[in-house]
């Protein structure tokens, strides 16, 4: 039987709604992820470290590594013996035969060889030690040839050392040994010590003295510091320290004018220029003095008497 009085129903529970805000943790979160840096360890960082992490794992094997670096050997081999990589020839140009011949054998290349294994910064070096080298250009052309300018030097003048007769060029430097001076008759001859160095003064008084090139026999080079110009019958001019160009054209001046030096003279002494000097033999002083009477003061010189 059904009871006789009506219960009422009690309304259901409405659902509760979601809450729109973030939890704690998920807004910690995002505020993380909007950070530039923690992004870019996250994106890059973390796959470097791992990649890196199983990279050294795998190295860490002793055998593993032996094996990875003779592939990489072989690798680098085969690269630098390819055909086109290879030096199978030296030309030389800008030098002599001798010189040449000289500079092909100091290089020693065993060739064929790959030009990665040629040093052309210490090949240039062998080159320019060479003292007639002023300067070396070295390239790998095409065709496998290793191409070798070279600069020489010009000999300008011969040095008489008491070790031999040296060539220098116009910069006074050695060039080559020579044996006799009539091998480089041609050249102007200098002397004494330090003459290397002031070559290009010595090349300026040979020029100024051209006009006594038939007599002239060379340059003295006296204390290191001035010169002696030689001529035949043992004649000597005795330049200044300073200025010897002009000293020397005054006396060629007066030479010209006068015959100066076509007397029988022992020197000229230009060092003071205050009181240029005449050193003449005895028996020539009597018939050189009348001469002198008619020199202008611009060019007056004083004569000494040389006794035996």
């Amino acid at each position: 039987m059904r009871p006789l009085i009506l219960r009422r129903r009690e309304p259901a529970e409405a659902p509760r709604r979601r809450d729109p805000a973030p939890s704690r943790w998920a807004y910690k979160m995002h505020r993380l992820w909007l950070t530039p840096m923690f992004r870019a360890l996250v994106r890059v960082g973390l796959p470097a470290f791992v990649l890196a992490f199983g990279v050294g794992l795998w190295l860490s094997d002793a055998d593993r590594r032996a094996v990875l670096a003779e592939g990489a050997e072989a690798m680098r081999t085969a690269f630098h013996q390819r055909p086109e990589f290879m030096v199978n020839l030296i030309a030389i140009e800008g030098a002599t035969g001798v010189l040449a011949e000289s500079i092909r054998g100091a290089l020693a290349l065993d060739l064929p060889r790959s030009s990665f294994e040629i040093d052309l910064v210490a090949a240039r070096g062998t080159v320019e030690s060479f003292d007639a080298v002023a300067r070396a250009d070295l390239r790998v052309v095409q065709g496998g040839v290793l191409q070798v300018n070279v600069t020489e030097r010009l000999p300008a003048v011969v040095w008489r050392t008491r070790d031999g007769l040296w060539l220098l060029d116009a910069e006074g430097h050695r060039i080559a040994v020579i044996t006799a001076r009539g091998l480089r008759a041609d050249l102007p001859l200098v002397a004494g010590k330090g003459a290397s160095d002031a070559t290009p003064e010595a090349l300026a008084l040979f020029k100024v003295a051209e006009p006594l090139s038939g007599r002239v026999r060379g340059l003295v080079r006296v204390g290191e510091r001035r010169w002696d110009l030689v001529l035949d019958r043992d004649q000597r001019i005795l330049l200044p320290e300073m200025q010897p160009e002009r000293a020397l054209e005054r006396v060629i001046a007066l030479d010209q004018a006068q015959g100066l030096l076509a007397r029988d003279l022992l020197a000229v002494d230009l060092r003071n220029e205050r009181r240029p000097t005449v050193r003449v033999n005895p028996e020539a002083l009597d018939h050189l003095r009348p001469a002198w009477t008619t020199v202008t003061p611009a060019t007056a010189m004083t004569m000494t008497e040389t006794r035996p």
